[in-house]
């Protein structure tokens, strides 16, 4: 009976799908006079967002623009839309529920099968919604950590590129070409908005507050102050470039400082008890075998 159920679950998922599909075409249909454009190959993100549209456009607005931050902030993986990465995470829970359901009916475990069918398809079901967003964060950190680690010498390359007589934008072009990484891609996307008529320093302090560096954020302020009060950038980016260099030895002397107190646990969970069985595992067999 649970299998029927799932069966017609998925039956009526299906309809319902199909349902929304024809009426979107029927309304794309009537714009057009009755004429449905013939277009390109779509990739599989942006045909599973029409699927989803009638659940994702539902979105408060607030909620989406938190989220076209966090896409931003990760590198805009697969040219996702916020509307887009919803569409994932619903089709991802809908599908985790299905597989649920069927591991719940295959895997016998000694609980009753119509607990355990529910309890398997809701678990995979969060799983599957949860997971998307855990990747997203674990995305943005990784490279916020890329940017933050890569910062300091791109900020040497773009002082010895100014000491040198080129303008600020050459310097800008000069670390997209040395820097293939994500600090190199948001530079880029810096250049392309700034080739499109936008200002540059509105251009950097956008970058600044959408990566979300603290190092990145200062040195894109120092560099706005100093070209409103007209201090020579060079001689500001030599004294960026050493502050940067200074916090990161700090960081790194710190953090090898932590070194020895975390090195406690694994030695306490792993190292010893191993090291007394090897010492006292014969004294034990001796007096064992003496007692019997």
């Amino acid at each position: 009976m649970l299998a029927l159920a799932a069966v017609v679950g998925i039956i009526c998922a299906a309809v319902v799908i199909a349902y929304f599909i024809a009426l979107d075409q029927v309304r794309a249909s009537a714009a057009n006079g009755g004429f449905v454009p013939v277009t390109s190959r779509q990739p599989f993100t942006k045909r599973l967002e029409s699927l989803m549209r009638p659940m994702v456009t539902r979105l408060p607005a607030l909620k989406t623009s938190e989220l076209r931050q966090k896409l931003s902030r990760a590198g805009d993986p697969f040219n996702l839309t916020p509307a887009g990465f919803q569409a994932v995470r619903f089709a991802l829970g809908a599908l985790g529920a299905i597989a649920g359901i069927a591991l719940g009916i295959v895997l016998p475990l000694p609980i009753p099968l119509i607990l355990e069918v529910p309890l398997a398809g809701a678990l995979i079901a969060i799983l599957g919604y949860v997971g998307p967003r855990l990747w997203l964060e674990q995305r943005i950190a990784g490279r916020r950590h890329e940017i933050h680690r890569s910062l300091a010498e791109a900020t040497d390359l773009l002082t010895l590129v100014v000491e040198s007589g080129m303008s600020l934008d050459e310097g800008l072009l000069s670390i997209t070409e040395r820097f293939h990484n994500a600090l190199g891609d948001e530079i880029g996307k810096v250049l392309r908005e700034i080739r499109l008529g936008r200002p540059r320093m509105a251009a950097l302090e956008h970058m600044a507050e959408t990566v979300g560096v603290p190092d990145l954020y200062h040195l894109v302020e120092a560099i706005v102050q100093s070209d409103q009060m007209g201090v020579p950038i060079a001689r500001l980016l030599r004294v960026q470039a050493t502050e940067m260099r200074r916090r990161q030895r700090q960081l790194a002397q710190e953090r090898a400082a932590q070194a020895s107190s975390r090195m406690v646990f694994p030695m306490v969970g792993c190292i010893f008890p191993v090291l007394w069985i090897v010492l006292l595992g014969p004294a034990i067999i001796q007096a064992v075998g003496s007692f019997r």
